[in-house]
């Protein structure tokens, strides 16, 4: 496997222009008879399908959910990056590179994210342009706000529904084009598998989750855009349908998985209670602009927060890293919280969690003030606590959220597989070891909306117009090959649940490869998945059938992945001995208990290639090279 990332020459602000340039053109005339598969239909997919279809391409995107609306960007709340500098407080498009790159740990491609703050400013006009109903101020422009890892106001936001809007702009966009026979619209379907013909990807095979239809889908590119695999961890702040299967299936057919063990762990979370909770919910970063994250001085005081005296309060992040306080990036926020919580600090029933108090910018801003601001996310937390938090502190804790590692792409957004193009969060490319709070939308919208149109193209225009063949033997085999995966898991008739499986693998996972991790641990998870997968083979319950709507069938398909795909996220941790971002290895860390990179023999990518069954997978490096900043260690102090 040969790594190209096809990064174009030439300065970097003007290798997006000058690439653009380069790219073979299709004639509006000609883009009708080419056929595009969009899987997924987020910001990420819905942006891409709209596009396409909007310059002539016929698109079919296919989602889980029985509408894209609620694809899970809705869950997105605090905003959206754009380096449009409407405060004047020395925000551009280099300082919102710059930014992302440090927040990443430099295990970024610098190109890359130069070219996304490029497109940052265009996204804005579109979503404004789509109707978006971002904050505005008193006078009509749009309004900013701070988010961890930068000390400039760019973050847009619909108060607490940031994710939602955008995706009703996206939804829009997309729903126009079905009207106009442009898109083919099928939800309920998912992907469980890629057909790759000749080395070029050129199809899948779905199944339809309301019949139970297995189904082959053809076309002349493929276009993966199905979220991370943050659920590998069972307890997550993501919905309960996002998983691995889509990209683990590329992968499985040639697609190179780009730092699997890159998972951010969000310090923003309402923390767990209990044992028989399935996920987590998300509390927006931008809570941080006002809140002050604090612990009891002393380890086991117990008492209210309102009996703390303030001389007893400990404002960990504001004492350590005065520059930045509270808005520090997501990572060092999460382990500096473990670390009050590791030295019996922690609040709340099980003492794993934090304040997050508003009570002093209340005082100065003013109760009304603070609800218009946040009301909807302090609604949420009540609903959920029991608990108002402008009477007291809210209760925070880290857990699982975004993950940066996924499918190697190039610059193109074109995957080791010719053909199979890969967008959003399921690709690996804009976030090194830690994404910045409100990149993630950013980083799906660019994909989709600028990118994806522009360079799919140069590809399509090499290949034939003549229709893909659904029933010939490399898809028949394909189906064939999902056939029997389903009819094994019918046919295992055990005694324990599929999310048993589940949530003994995400505490396996949560304990050894999880916030921290040390060689011991990620070595004895090494030796304990292939145990656990087994015995899931042999003793997972399966019931009903394959030929209807079987929802237990769903989840044993992605869990078995699972299974399989942690393996991967271990052995990708422990070959990095290094710390970096949200990698953090014990042994690799400073005085000051912060993430020491290895720069001389960590500053690449490292891109797994599946080997075959029960078979270390192949590390392919693709060198990380930084011309336009100087690497240093991050320091936010």
């Amino acid at each position: 496997m040969h790594l190209d990332a096809k990064i174009p020459s030439g300065p970097l602000p003007e290798k997006w222009d000058r690439h653009r340039f380069d790219l073979k053109l299709i004639t509006p005339a000609n883009k009708r008879k080419y056929d595009i598969l969009v899987v997924g239909a987020g910001l990420a997919g819905a942006s891409a399908s709209a596009s396409l279809a909007e310059q002539g391409y016929n698109v079919k995107t296919l989602c889980l959910q029985d509408s894209p609306r609620r694809g899970h960007s809705i869950a997105a709340q605090g905003g959206i990056n754009a380096a449009k500098n409407y405060q004047n407080d020395g925000d551009s498009v280099f300082r919102l590179f710059y930014d992302t790159i440090k927040g990443g740990d430099f295990r970024s491609r610098e190109a890359n994210v130069y070219r996304l703050a490029q497109i940052s400013n265009s996204i804005i006009d579109q979503c404004v342009a789509q109707g978006v109903p971002f904050a505005r101020e008193y006078g009509g422009g749009l309004a900013n706000r701070s988010f961890g890892g930068a000390q400039v106001s760019r973050t847009f936001y619909a108060r607490g529904q940031t994710g939602q809007q955008l995706l009703l702009g996206a939804y829009g966009a997309l729903m126009r084009q079905v009207k106009l026979g442009k898109v083919t619209l099928l939800p309920r379907r998912e992907m469980l598998d890629l057909v790759v013909e000749e080395g070029e990807a050129r199809g899948i095979i779905t199944r339809n989750l309301i019949s139970g239809e297995l189904e082959c889908h053809g076309a002349h590119a493929v276009v993966i855009a199905t979220g991370g695999y943050g659920n590998a961890y069972f307890l997550s702040t993501n919905a309960m349908a996002s998983n691995v299967t889509a990209t683990f299936r590329a992968y499985k057919r040639g697609a190179a998985f780009a730092n699997p063990c890159f998972v951010q762990i969000h310090p923003t979370c309402i923390p767990a209670h209990g044992n028989s909770q399935s996920k987590l919910t998300l509390m927006s970063e931008s809570l941080r602009n006002d809140g002050r994250v604090w612990v009891p001085e002393k380890p086991g005081d117990r008492r209210a927060p309102a009996d703390i005296p303030e001389a007893e309060r400990d404002y960990y992040l504001e004492d350590k890293y005065p520059s930045f306080g509270n808005l520090v990036p997501r990572d060092v926020a999460s382990r500096n919280a473990k670390e009050q919580c590791d030295a019996g600090k922690g609040v709340g029933a099980t003492g794993l969690a934090v304040y997050l108090d508003f009570s002093d910018a209340i005082k100065r801003d003013g109760l009304q003030t603070i609800e218009m601001k946040y009301g909807n996310l302090f609604q949420m937390y009540e609903k959920i606590t029991d608990q108002n938090p402008t009477d007291r502190p809210m209760m925070i804790s880290p857990a699982v959220h975004y993950t940066m590692g996924g499918l190697w792409v190039d610059y193109n957004l074109m995957s080791t597989i010719p053909g199979l193009f890969v967008l959003g969060e399921a690709n690996f490319s804009d976030h090194g070891a830690n994404r910045l709070g409100a990149s993630a939308l950013m980083q799906g919208l660019a994909d989709g909306y600028f990118i994806l149109p522009a360079t799919i193209g140069s590809y399509l225009a090499g290949l034939t117009t003549k229709t893909i063949n659904i029933n010939q033997s490399t898809f028949l085999a394909t189906r064939e090959e999902v056939e029997n995966r389903i009819s094994r898991l019918l046919a295992t008739r055990g005694r324990r649940t599929i999310d048993d499986f589940h949530r003994q693998l995400g505490l396996l996972l949560w304990k050894d490869c999880g916030m921290t991790r040390n060689e011991k641990g990620l070595r004895e998870a090494l030796a304990r998945i292939p145990a656990i997968r087994e015995e899931f083979w042999h003793n997972v319950i399966v019931p009903g059938s394959g030929q209807a709507l079987n929802q237990s069938l769903e989840r044993a398909g992605r869990v078995a992945d699972f299974l399989e795909f942690a393996e991967v996220m271990v052995i990708d941790a422990l070959s990095r001995t290094e710390s970096c971002g949200c990698h953090f290895r014990e042994e690799s860390r400073g005085a000051d208990n912060e993430a020491r990179r290895d720069d001389n023999n960590f500053c690449h990518v490292a891109a797994w290639e599946f080997s075959g069954p029960s078979t270390h997978p192949t590390l392919h490096k693709e060198a990380l090279s930084f011309e336009n900043v100087e690497l240093s260690q991050r320091s936010y102090t």
